[in-house]
């Protein structure tokens, strides 16, 4: 089912990443984690939907989407860029399979924290975000999503691993096999991963060479 949402902010949060504050549909539920397909309700855009995660609470009286846009591509995401307060965008239905399973290693790459946002909102809000981490990979300090939320959540164990800068304080290079072996809580608990394909392809390889099970990962399929 479609529904249209106006917006009501944006933030810039890096260069190339913005927070959409949105109204939300009457009755609008989902599961911290999940995404939706989004489109802009301009002419010519309808039929282009992209999926997008939710990083607002299920229970706020507003939708929020924390989007990284590709300047490079004539795509959705560079043209939510142009977009104004009070434009109008259209969301389906609510799915996913990335939710909250049992304390655990979040691991993600640049936009791909999107959906561990809501799910550690929310754990925070319950009391219940201490014995989690995250391994975060990007390329640059600069580039690192949300930095001002994860930054307010001291109970969340917090590796960075920056790429393209070997800054103190910061792990250099990828999330590699031995990154993965150091910080991770428990090689046989839960394991959530998101972020773009060839790092997802990269730590599923290196979990399942350091003994991670199929039933312990819990990723987008």
């Amino acid at each position: 089912m479609s529904h249209t949402i106006n917006i009501l902010s944006i933030e810039p949060l890096t260069g190339d990443v913005m927070r959409y504050r949105t109204s939300k549909p009457a009755g609008y539920d989902f599961t911290p984690g999940q995404a939706t397909e989004v489109a802009i309700d301009k002419d010519n855009w309808r039929d282009k939907k992209r999926p997008f995660t939710f990083t607002s609470l299920p229970d706020e009286d507003t939708l929020e989407f924390t989007i990284k846009s590709y300047r490079d591509h004539e795509g959705v995401t560079n043209e939510l860029q142009s977009l104004i307060t009070g434009d109008s965008l259209i969301i389906e239905d609510p799915w996913g399979t990335i939710q909250f399973k049992g304390k655990g290693t979040f691991v993600a790459g640049g936009a791909g924290i999107t959906p561990f946002l809501a799910i550690f909102r929310d754990l925070e809000k319950r009391g219940e975000l201490r014995g989690n981490s995250l391994i975060f990979g990007n390329k640059t300090r600069d580039d690192i999503i949300a930095q001002d939320l994860l930054s307010t959540m001291p109970e969340l164990k917090i590796m960075h691993v920056l790429s393209d800068e070997d800054t103190e304080g910061y792990a250099h290079g990828f999330i590699d096999k031995e990154i993965l072996s150091a910080n991770l809580i428990n090689i046989s608990g839960n394991i959530y991963v998101c972020g773009p394909p060839p790092m997802m392809d990269s730590v599923m390889d290196n979990l399942k060479e350091l003994g991670a099970s199929a039933e312990a990962l819990t990723f987008e399929k």
